[in-house]
């Protein structure tokens, strides 16, 4: 399977239940085979403070241990990071991907 990491060179914003929960136009975009385009966004153009820590971990062989993170009295499990990357992933460490399916929506836009 192909992996490409690229500046997502767009602006990419998070929104759930109408509220902005991610900004940025410093994303990682993570091209992985066929599956769709995933957007890893800087913490820092991320609604920390809305986000609480899961106990929910996954392990992908390529890209390390994966941590989970729940929207405050939302959905579950609706972001996750790899802090610790193996070496193949070192450009997503610490950034944070949103699951489509538990979003409002992940926007691409030019502006």
């Amino acid at each position: 399977m192909t992996h490409r990491f690229n500046p997502a060179a767009r602006r990419v914003r998070v929104t759930v239940a109408g509220e902005v929960i991610a900004d940025t136009r410093d994303a990682v975009a993570l091209e992985e085979g066929a599956y769709p385009v995933v957007f890893y966004i800087p913490r820092q153009d991320v609604r920390m403070d809305r986000l609480a820590g899961s106990p929910h971990r996954t392990h992908c062989p390529w890209k390390g241990d994966a941590r989970y993170y729940s929207l405050a009295n939302g959905p579950e499990n609706i972001a996750w990071s790899y802090e610790q990357p193996l070496a193949a992933a070192q450009p997503i460490a610490g950034l944070l991907a949103f699951y489509a399916s538990k979003v409002d929506a992940i926007a691409i836009a030019d502006d």
